[in-house]
């Protein structure tokens, strides 16, 4: 059995903001019926990435686990000091906790979910 990945959603309290903040960072295309509840982004290979409205949403402690975490997303980059540059710029947060040196980085997003950059 072979199974394909086709979608990821992550929680949050304002799916159109945080659509936008990753649509921003990845150049994915808006999904078209993205509205205030539910919106997503589509990559070229079909991968959806959605964004729900929750209500009274809480950010994912990290690296403690106050609040868990429960999946963080993984992106390559070329080079880790522009790309951080340029979240950091677009409203992703740095933890002071950073465990992988000059390897990889960990950001959050406007909603509090980690996530990584690491080298290509």
């Amino acid at each position: 059995m072979r199974m394909n990945l086709i979608a990821i959603t992550l929680d949050c309290p304002d799916p159109p903001a945080l659509a936008a903040f990753y649509q921003q960072a990845t150049g994915l295309e808006p999904h078209p019926r993205s509205d205030a509840e539910f919106a997503g982004l589509n990559r070229e290979d079909g991968l959806f990435l959605g964004f729900q409205r929750v209500d009274d949403y809480r950010a994912p402690s990290w690296p403690g686990q106050t609040v868990p975490q429960q999946l963080h997303l993984c992106f390559q980059v070329e080079d880790l000091d522009e790309a951080e540059a340029r979240l950091l710029e677009l409203g992703a947060g740095k933890p002071d906790h950073q465990p992988n040196g000059d390897n990889a980085r960990v950001l959050t997003d406007p909603a509090g979910h980690p996530f990584c950059l690491t080298l290509k």
